[in-house]
């Protein structure tokens, strides 16, 4: 996973029922896509283009998934399918678990399809290296041993691991009453995130630390502290039966003893909360995507905030900023929007990394920001796919709408693929039509406990 925070992405710059039997055997297929062999726009259903771009984004985390372990690659390149093939991101393996359930559940795979490549997994998980419980940033899919991140970045990722283990426990509340291979697959994924440390990664202080390396230590010495996308890590700590947080840890950590409240408003909806480093316009929209995949936020407040209307709000604004334009790129519009961390276009046209938002606006549009918002802006995230759809001869690829794309410099396209920018698409889409996901975190007795301890 390329995304930390937006304090750090300058370093990052610098460096439920089955449907189908079980007869049934998954084959990749090509999207199936209207075409009369006319020169008009191709038109699809709202009902039918969710279907396809749920279809297609499954394609990353099945077809082109790590082939030892199963786990989610960092990155694919179709244009380079070898390129760091071995390297498994912890958190995109986390929402990868999370899609295979998706998949499930709208016919792409049977039960024991997922079944036996869950096993794979949740095994590979089981023996991976880990840091007082939890897993590194990038894990090597064939030996299980740490791939350094950064430098001192070659031990434990507090965040990564939540985004991990938030997949762990739908997996857990998914199968927990199925067949015997089910249930074992179950408790062997709630095994596995109740052996996170998660206390031990505060050094007694009433606050998380994201890093610990068994040669640096806390060196990196990286608070969480939000508005950002790691409000999960708090929730998952304060869950834990073995290994809990107490509250003045998130009262002071996370909230920052109140700091994170703000009274800023932009087009006329409030920010609510401090957006570390876009107080004025939000980051970039992963903050609303992230935490949230399986947190429910219509039902989240805490003393400070509701976390429903955060999400709406930032939103609404990056959506606004967008058809407002006050650069005047091309194709912007009520249509074309979305800014968040993805690939970008360097300013000699090569492939880069950007964490875009309105504050740090390129001319790069990321289809993920607008299609993993649809739960709070459900119009404007279909216009923005049916957008993309029209444009499927240059936005489609393998494994769905290519990460990152540029009408303003001659319709540039970042014809390659993030884990963690294709998962909360299949995600968030089964969130708004199902809640799928939001079920099965939220019924999870240990979440439910955490949040009570938290005063949610």
């Amino acid at each position: 996973m390329i995304k930390k925070t937006l304090y750090l992405s300058t370093l990052l710059l610098l460096f439920i029922a089955c449907g189908g039997g079980d007869d049934y055997t998954y084959i990749p297929t090509t999207p199936e896509i209207p075409d009369d062999g006319s020169n008009e726009v191709p038109t699809i259903s709202d009902g039918d283009l969710l279907d396809l771009v749920q279809e297609e984004t499954f394609k990353y985390f099945w077809d082109y998934a790590e082939t030892n372990s199963g786990g989610a690659r960092e990155r694919y390149h179709p244009n380079d399918p070898g390129l760091n093939a071995e390297v498994v991101t912890s958190g995109g393996t986390g929402f990868g678990l999370m899609a295979i359930l998706v998949g499930i559940e709208r016919g792409f795979i049977t039960r024991s399809e997922a079944v036996d490549r869950l096993t794979t997994l949740l095994d590979f998980l089981e023996n991976a290296d880990r840091f007082h419980g939890a897993w590194s940033h990038w894990i090597n899919g064939s030996t299980g041993a740490v791939i350094p991140f950064s430098s001192m970045d070659n031990g434990g990722d507090l965040v990564e691991t939540a985004f991990l283990t938030q997949g762990l426990i739908c997996v857990k509340e998914y199968f927990k009453n199925g067949s015997d291979a089910e249930k074992a697959l179950a408790q062997q994924a709630d095994d596995l995130w109740k052996g996170v440390e998660w206390n031990w990664y505060t050094q007694d202080q009433n606050v998380l630390y994201w890093h610990w390396s068994p040669n640096f230590g806390f060196d990196i010495n990286l608070q969480l502290k939000g508005y950002n996308e790691v409000l999960i890590t708090y929730i998952l700590a304060a869950a834990s039966p073995d290994f809990s947080i107490e509250k003045p840890v998130y009262t002071n950590g996370w909230a920052s003893g109140g700091g994170i409240k703000s009274a800023n408003t932009q087009y006329g909806f409030p920010l609510l909360v401090k957006h570390n480093g876009n107080e004025q316009f939000g980051g970039p929209l992963f903050w609303a995507h992230y935490s949230y995949l399986g947190l429910n936020p219509k039902t989240l407040s805490d003393e400070y905030v509701d976390y429903w209307d955060v999400n709406v709000n930032h939103s609404k604004i990056n959506y606004t900023y967008c058809v407002t334009n006050p650069k005047g790129f091309e194709d912007y519009g009520e249509d074309c929007w979305g800014l968040t961390a993805s690939y970008s276009r360097n300013n000699d046209g090569s492939l880069g990394y950007n964490a875009h938002s309105p504050a740090n606006d390129t001319g790069v549009i990321s289809p993920t920001a607008a299609i993993s918002s649809i739960p709070y802006t459900p119009e404007e995230s279909l216009k923005a796919m049916h957008y993309f759809y029209k444009n499927k001869d240059k936005l489609l690829g393998p494994a769905g709408f290519y990460d990152a794309f540029s009408p303003e410099y001659n319709y540039w396209v970042a014809e390659a693929y993030l884990a963690i920018d294709q998962g909360p698409q299949i995600i968030m889409i089964e969130n708004y039509r199902s809640g799928l996901l939001w079920n099965l975190f939220m019924g999870n007795e240990d979440v439910k406990a955490g949040l009570v301890k938290l005063g949610f």
